[in-house]
């Protein structure tokens, strides 16, 4: 019989895209991590101009140099962060940034400080690089700077910070971002951070690790903030000695991201940013409807501050989640983010208000 690495054979199936395939034709899917809007009209155009100008072969490793500009520029305006373009590196997605990063910095015996419950990537990431997952319980649904440090070993490479977080809605507070630089810098880890959603908060602010620290690499993509989710165009930003070990991997598992793709996040970056504030009104909106129903049936649920999921507490949540799916109510259960999440089911609000209407009246006969 074929034999395959531990590291991979031991990596279950997402628990997300598990209950995303057993949705039923009539089911409402407050399971998947998407925006539900289009790709707003003028990116979509820079697309096609590209195609229609031959804007379709290799370009450089690192990211065509108008892009790396412009997120340079992004990175020092948005998140006080001054790094050049020569420090940036454009990916093949968010994901792809998260996988080089983590070969590049992990190896076996080395571990992997995680959020639990974070987003599924990150474990299995680690596991894939030979690394040991140490999940960090979160206290309030985020990282505590008190229990980080508890959980850190003298094996210590990553720990990895999802602020918005994916799947807790959770933002990290300026002076929890700065005290996990600081541990950073006293046991000389890097902190991978996954800023995703940071376009998508509605209480609090956005805060970067890497404004407080070098030891940083922070991760970003046109995904979320523009409804780009399969033009799979991500970035990163780390100084140059990072950039030098990251592209070695980048070139070999990816060659360059997506030229068409480029010119759209260009696109997108450089104009008008209305559709952004657009989309987050719009999921505000969509968060408190769902907040109103969840806790009308008295459902035990935090305000999310940012993204676009609530975190509800519900018991089993393996349980809850599939008999909602048996009632055509797609969400995903806690335990797929985690060991310390099993009583939690996450939904996703990134989808019309109609649909969450409809999905809470199917919720109602089920709790009440």
């Amino acid at each position: 019989m074929r034999s395959f690495t531990d590291r991979v054979s031991e990596i279950d199936i997402s628990g997300i895209r598990k209950m995303f395939e057993a949705a039923g034709t009539d089911s409402i899917n407050l399971g998947l991590g998407e925006p539900d809007f289009p790709t707003p009209g003028h990116i979509c155009d820079a697309a096609i101009d590209a195609i229609r100008s031959g804007h379709t072969k290799y370009t450089p490793g690192a990211g065509i140099p108008e892009l790396r500009n412009v997120l340079s520029e992004k990175f020092l305006r948005d998140n006080n962060i001054s790094v050049s373009p020569d420090e940036v590196m454009v990916t093949s997605g968010a994901s792809e940034a998260l996988h080089i990063a983590m070969q590049a910095l992990v190896e076996p015996g080395d571990d992997v400080l995680v959020p639990d419950p974070g987003f599924v990537s990150y474990s299995a990431l680690s596991q894939i690089a030979g690394g040991r997952v140490i999940g960090v319980p979160l206290v309030d649904l985020v990282l505590d700077p008190d229990v980080v440090a508890e959980h850190i070993t003298q094996n210590t490479k990553v720990l990895i910070v999802n602020s918005p977080s994916n799947p807790c809605g959770s933002v990290q507070s300026r002076k929890e971002i700065q005290a996990l630089s600081e541990l950073a810098e006293d046991y000389d880890f890097t902190i991978l951070s996954d800023e995703v959603y940071e376009f998508f908060i509605y209480e609090g602010e956005h805060a970067s690790p890497a404004e407080f620290t070098d030891n940083a690499v922070t991760v970003n993509a046109a995904s979320k903030t523009y409804s780009m989710t399969g033009w799979r165009l991500g970035y990163l930003a780390a100084r140059m000695g990072y950039i030098e070990q990251f592209h070695k991997v980048h070139q070999y598992v990816q060659a360059c991201a997506n030229s068409v793709a480029q010119a759209a996040a260009l696109a997108a970056i450089t104009g008008s940013q209305d559709c952004v504030g657009d989309m987050r009104k719009a999921f505000k909106a969509r968060r408190d409807i769902l907040l109103k129903g969840l806790r009308e049936m008295g459902v035990e649920c935090p305000t999310p501050a940012g993204a676009f999921y609530a975190f509800p507490r519900v018991g089993d949540g393996d349980r809850i989640a599939s008999e909602l799916a048996d009632r055509g109510v797609i969400t995903v259960p806690g335990s797929a983010f985690g060991e310390h999440a099993r009583d939690h089911i996450r939904i996703s609000y990134a989808t019309s208000e109609s649909n969450i209407v409809r999905a809470l009246e199917r919720m109602r006969d089920f709790f009440m």
